[in-house]
């Protein structure tokens, strides 16, 4: 996957099909926040058309804009001519970590995502270790340092470490009745932080008593590497997965996942990360058919609608936060929201739609002040509905909303909607 970008996208091509209508810039997250038409997305085009062309040098200055982009694709959204904005970006970001190197805590970071027993030793040391450094908040499920750190200020909300994580909670295989079977893939945050998702989504499945294979061999999807330029634990982490799911994908119905942009990076993103690679590509493509979101699957696929309807009312309200990855991605928005309003009453934000600033990992450390500005306006949203709990299926929004509710002094929890579904399945 070192091949030069000129092989993969032809970037000229791409900013002579950008007919500048300015229909991205009023959805465009990093512009509302930094009003430069640098960085919007015809700009990012234009310039990437330039670099192509040998009319700009990857220089720190270029490196700062390509980075400033929170991949959000509300641009793509929009767009008359679909230019895929979001690629040509991830793919310039490859060319910036092979030029610049990555710093020290991505390259650390990074791999951890790649072995599993190293990242298992570090949480369950962070688990014992964490209120020497944290203070904990129950409540949201996470934790606020006592004092500043690298990268980390003192204010800021971090997910809290869960006592053992969601792997390590299960047996490989569960026995609901053997009506059919599915396999669950986690995601790191799920799998290490908020533990009661994979939970929640275990009650559910005993609840259709349908069996679960739990596949403890599955690596984290790449996504932060992904997002970040690291290629090579890209290719590392995908063919790794893509070689484990073939081992057991003809034994289940689905591989069912409780986070959009894990999902999103499976089912979408390994077929264009491996774009020039005729055989992976092609092996990726195979498993793509049974790759769902875990509130899509329960809703087409099973009669938890039936289940749910025998359930009471909630007494609270609560809104839902659109996840880039879900429905700008993969058009999940109404699988949740079908399921969810059989129990709650759901109270729409003012945009449900807008991009709540995580960005990657790089947005959250080198470039959190963006984050930030992004988080501020979304948590007022939610705070003017008036609800309880805010709710969406990506453990990466979990962290940047709760932050920015935290920030804002905004009462309101967040739950993952499988966890809101199991809650409402244990009522009589």
């Amino acid at each position: 996957m070192n091949k030069k970008l000129e092989d993969i996208f032809n970037f000229s091509e791409i900013s002579d099909e950008c007919v500048k209508c300015g229909k991205c810039i009023p959805v465009c997250t990093i512009y509302n926040v930094n009003a430069d038409e640098v960085t919007t997305p015809r700009g990012f085009i234009d310039l990437l058309g330039a670099y192509q062309r040998g009319d700009l040098e990857l220089d720190k200055t270029l490196k700062d804009i390509f980075e400033s982009c929170f991949l959000c694709t509300a641009c793509v959204e929009v767009c008359p001519n679909s230019l895929p904005t979001d690629m040509v970006i991830e793919q310039v970001r490859s060319d910036i970590a092979d030029k610049f190197g990555l710093a020290f805590f991505k390259k650390a970071f990074f791999y951890l995502l790649r072995h599993r027993f190293a990242m298992d030793v570090l949480f369950k040391m962070g688990y014992v270790f964490q209120t020497c450094g944290f203070k904990i908040k129950e409540a949201q499920n996470s934790m606020q340092p006592r004092f500043n750190l690298p990268l980390i200020k003192k204010e800021r909300l971090l997910p809290s470490m869960g006592k053992t994580s969601f792997l390590n909670s299960y047996p490989e295989e569960t026995s609901n009745g053997g009506r059919r079977k599915v396999a669950i893939f986690i995601g790191c945050l799920s799998n290490y932080n908020y533990t009661e998702t994979g939970k929640a989504l275990m009650d559910v499945l005993e609840k259709l008593e349908i069996d679960v294979l739990i596949p403890k061999k599955q690596l984290c999807c790449g996504a932060p590497a992904y997002f970040t330029g690291d290629s090579a634990t890209v290719e590392h982490n995908a063919k790794k997965n893509i070689r484990y799911f073939e081992t057991f994908i003809d034994e289940v119905e689905a591989i069912i996942i409780p986070e959009a942009t894990c999902s999103a990076m499976i089912k979408i993103d390994y077929e264009h990360f491996f774009h020039d690679d005729v055989e992976w590509r092609t092996r990726a493509k195979l498993l793509k058919d049974k790759i769902f979101m875990a509130t899509e699957w329960l809703e087409q696929k099973t009669e938890l609608h039936d289940l749910l309807s025998q359930k009471k009312a909630q007494d609270f309200s609560i809104t839902y936060h659109d996840a880039c990855h879900a429905k700008k991605m993969q058009g999940i928005y109404q699988e949740p929201r079908k399921l969810l309003k059989q129990n709650y009453a759901i109270t729409e934000m003012s945009d449900s739609n807008a991009c709540c600033g995580f960005g990657g990992v790089t947005m959250q450390t080198e470039k959190f002040h963006f984050a930030e500005a992004v988080g501020r306006p979304k948590a007022a949203m939610i705070r003017n509905t008036g609800a309880k709990v805010v709710s969406s299926e990506c453990s990466a929004c979990r962290m940047q909303i709760t932050n920015s509710l935290h920030e804002a002094d905004v009462d309101v929890l967040f739950k993952n909607p499988i966890e809101l579904i199991a809650d409402a399945l244990k009522e009589r």
